[in-house]
């Protein structure tokens, strides 16, 4: 991890938030208490940036300055509201074609995913701001600058974030390897957001369950499934044809 990239120590973290800077994720040694522990609480919840308790030797070993017991790590990226990502998108008059990312870890694949989402017309990328690694160089250099330019929303809630996209007219499409149709069934021309979960466990049970379609990709044989950077890429480009 870059060391220009941390912030070290309670009032350098609390300065950075309230001064708007973004934060991937805030890092508290085990037992750590204090006043300003609570206040940095408060303000990494209302600003949707997730808190691990870790060992104190993970700090030690990202910083060899006097940490207080809170390391957190910088966001090369800015995150941006949904809901006025929703409105800006609205307001150019060209329906939104969003991707929302559940439980991907690997952050070469969200990198490929952006890259592809860019290319394909799509406007914005949807992260949790948990269960997920954070953003980093590597990240960067797969998607060849395109997170630079996606318009990123990190959400607290995948679920709540589902009920707002829904509630502005826009339709959530999921992928799934027992989807009820073939991916290119789905009427992309719509106002869509299609979401994506990690190989390992796919969509959550949950936010499929509240979708309004899900989806399969077609395959030969009866080999496992696509990478998921793969099965965007699918669903992206039909949506991009479908789109004209």
């Amino acid at each position: 991890m870059p060391q220009s990239s941390l912030i070290v120590g309670r009032q350098a973290l609390i300065e950075a938030i309230q001064a708007g800077r973004s934060i991937d994720k805030i890092y508290f040694s085990r037992n750590v208490s204090g006043a300003s522990i609570g206040d940095i609480r408060r303000l990494a919840k209302a600003n949707r940036i997730p808190i691990q308790l870790v060992p104190p030797e993970k700090l030690r070993s990202l910083t060899r300055a006097a940490h207080q017991g809170v390391v957190a790590q910088g966001a090369l990226f800015s995150y941006l509201d949904l809901q006025q990502v929703i409105d800006q998108v609205v307001s150019t008059g060209i329906a939104p074609l969003f991707v929302l990312l559940d439980g991907i870890t690997d952050v070469r694949n969200v990198g490929a995913i952006a890259r592809t989402a860019l290319c394909c017309g799509a406007q914005a990328l949807v992260l949790p701001s948990k269960g997920m690694a954070a953003l980093n160089e590597d990240a960067l250099k797969t998607s060849a600058g395109a997170l630079a330019v996606l318009q990123l929303c990190r959400v607290s809630s995948l679920p709540v974030a589902i009920a707002l996209l829904r509630l502005n007219g826009i339709l959530v499409y999921a992928s799934a390897m027992d989807g009820s149709q073939p991916v290119f069934e789905l009427d992309y021309r719509l106002p869509c957001c299609l979401v994506f979960g990690s190989e390992e466990k796919g969509v959550q049970s949950g936010i499929r369950q509240s979708a309004d379609s899900t989806a399969r990709i077609p395959m030969a044989g009866s080999f496992n499934s696509f990478n998921v950077s793969v099965a965007a890429g699918i669903f992206l480009y039909e949506a991009m044809k479908q789109r004209g």
